[in-house]
């Protein structure tokens, strides 16, 4: 059984990706990244919760602050408002925090190598998401080559992302023939309590429950 180093955000959409790599009969490896984001803690907890679901054993939670001081984003910078309203806009939006998903990857490619893991999983949607550019194909591909430069002649890496050319629909109901517990999850930018329904990563969320006629478990702001 191969090892798969499977990033784990606690969103809905790491949450599926960890049900679809458990399900591929992977060796699971969770990694979860705390980067002093707005809801860093709740996020952490849904990531605990997924794992404790999933009995995983091997987790690790890494601390990269530094993405907060480099600031950038609505997500780490308090003085820039998370944007509400409707899905669309034109433009990356401001919560896009900038090349996030290079720093997660390294260090999912670090872990990866010294699990002599065969596979990062990785939960990047392209296709209906906010058009983040470090979450294209294009970038995964880059990404693809820079870990098989960068790493030991032996070393053998992909980078898995199920999910790259599905709408949130059908991730929905990838996640249900699953049984992704979607109850544990949590996606909203900027409350910790009860979801917003307001920014745009519970829109898209509520959008993707909407369209496969599922409730959507978690609990949010009347």
């Amino acid at each position: 059984m191969s090892i798969g180093v499977c990033l784990i955000s606690g969103g809905m959409d790491s949450c599926v990706c960890a049900a679809w790599a458990l399900w591929q009969g992977f060796e699971p490896a969770f990694l979860h990244v705390n980067y002093r984001h707005l809801t860093e803690k709740r996020e952490l907890r849904a990531f605990q919760d997924i794992a404790d679901h999933y009995a995983v054993e091997r987790r690790l939670v890494v601390d990269i602050s530094h993405l907060q001081q480099i600031g950038g984003s609505a997500l780490t910078d308090r003085r820039i408002q998370v944007p509400e309203g409707e899905l669309g806009q034109p433009g990356i939006p401001v919560s896009y925090v900038p090349f996030r998903n290079g720093n997660l990857l390294a260090i999912a490619a670090s872990w990866a190598e010294v699990l002599s893991a065969s596979h990062i999983v990785i939960g990047a949607v392209e296709e209906d998401s906010s058009g983040y550019p470090d979450c294209r194909e294009v970038f995964f591909r880059a990404f693809s080559q820079a870990i098989e430069t960068g790493t030991r002649p032996e070393t053998r890496i992909e980078i898995a992302a199920p999910l790259l050319h599905l709408r949130k629909k059908e991730i929905v109901e990838l996640g249900m023939r699953l049984g992704a517990p979607f109850e544990l999850t949590w996606s909203c930018y900027q409350l910790e309590d009860k979801a917003c329904g307001r920014c745009e990563s519970c829109l898209l969320r509520l959008k993707g429950f909407a369209e496969a006629s599922v409730k959507d478990p978690i609990s949010y702001v009347e």
